[in-house]
């Protein structure tokens, strides 16, 4: 009986030490990022190029990386509604009627403020909001950060949107009608104005700083799943996009070579658009979320959203906070 009740312990003391093991990462877990192919989000881009979502991940489970390319936030908000990706580079914008919508997700860190810009045909005449009436502008589809700074700009100055024929295109159709002359204008992420600008097919006439300063652009927003149930890797995640954004700083034509590359752009077009935006590459949520709200506020007028959401529904910047030791 003695004999019995030793090798139990020892057992017990074997399964335990098995258990100990199996709490290690070894789940296989495929990580799902969503972007767009805009400079907002070279971090992402920057980050895969290097390896580091692969190298800095690897210690939390992740064993592949699939990316993503959407041609705007909504879509992107839709493909995360229906359970196709665990992250997303994307317009703060999005986010809001997706989370008020019942998506299961929050904003973890910043990406990007301001950086889009408003241009016009060479043949036609720019003195002020009031001039635009009547005339068609192509920009993304109503609920994206582009939809909602325009229409905000126009009521502010006494523009009624529907006065202006707002027409919802991804960047590379909008930029297409551009250049066929199809429509006047349009409002778009950079590098889109930049393209347009350089093929002598428009010329930008205002920027969305001007429209409204220092604005929230693209944020990261995570899963609620992954943050439940994977908060370390979480936590890798923000540190990895952090470091990726800090070397677009350092390494700025390294950066633009990675995003031509990626995008199949012209690497002149891309340096000019990185030299002359008026944005700012970020990752504090913190400074995201006055003009994040006041997009909730908008959306909500616009009759986007049938409730306002909440900060603490919207954000989780506790992540943010423990990465950068807060």
């Amino acid at each position: 009986m003695r004999h019995m009740l030793v090798f139990l312990i020892v057992g017990l003391v074997v399964v335990a030490s098995l258990g100990c093991i199996t709490k290690t990462p070894s789940e296989n877990i495929t990580l799902r990022i969503g972007y767009q192919p805009s400079t907002h989000q070279i971090a992402e881009m920057v980050a895969m190029e290097k390896g580091w979502w692969l190298e800095d991940l690897r210690p939390f489970g992740v064993t592949a990386v699939e990316e993503y390319e959407f041609p705007s936030g909504p879509p992107e908000m839709q493909a995360m509604l229906a359970g196709s990706l665990d992250v997303a580079y994307v317009g703060t914008a999005p986010p809001i009627s997706a989370i008020a919508g019942g998506l299961d997700a929050k904003i973890v860190a910043g990406v990007n403020t301001n950086g889009s810009a408003l241009a016009l045909a060479p043949d036609k005449e720019y003195k002020g909001p009031a001039s635009l009436r009547g005339m068609s502008i192509a920009t993304f589809p109503p609920g994206s950060i582009q939809d909602t700074v325009l229409k905000k700009w126009l009521k502010e100055n006494g523009v009624d949107p529907s006065e202006v024929k707002i027409l919802p295109m991804g960047p590379g159709d909008a930029v297409t009608a551009m250049f066929a002359g199809q429509v006047d204008g349009s409002f778009l992420p950079e590098p889109s104005p930049s393209v347009i600008e350089m093929a002598n097919r428009g010329r930008a006439v205002v920027y969305s700083g001007e429209m409204w300063p220092n604005h929230a652009c693209c944020s990261l927003v995570v899963s609620g799943k992954l943050i439940r149930e994977h908060p370390e890797l979480v936590e890798q995640i923000v540190k990895t996009h952090i470091k990726a954004t800090e070397y677009v700083y350092a390494h700025p034509d390294e950066a633009a070579r990675i995003y031509a590359n990626r995008t199949k752009q012209d690497l002149s077009v891309v340096e000019y658009s990185m030299k002359n935006w008026d944005g700012r590459w970020i990752s504090d949520p913190h400074v995201q979320i006055p003009s994040t709200m006041e997009y909730a506020r908008v959306n909500y007028e616009l009759k986007y959203i049938s409730r306002m959401p909440s900060e603490e529904e919207l954000f989780d910047v506790s992540f943010y906070d423990k990465a950068r030791g807060e």
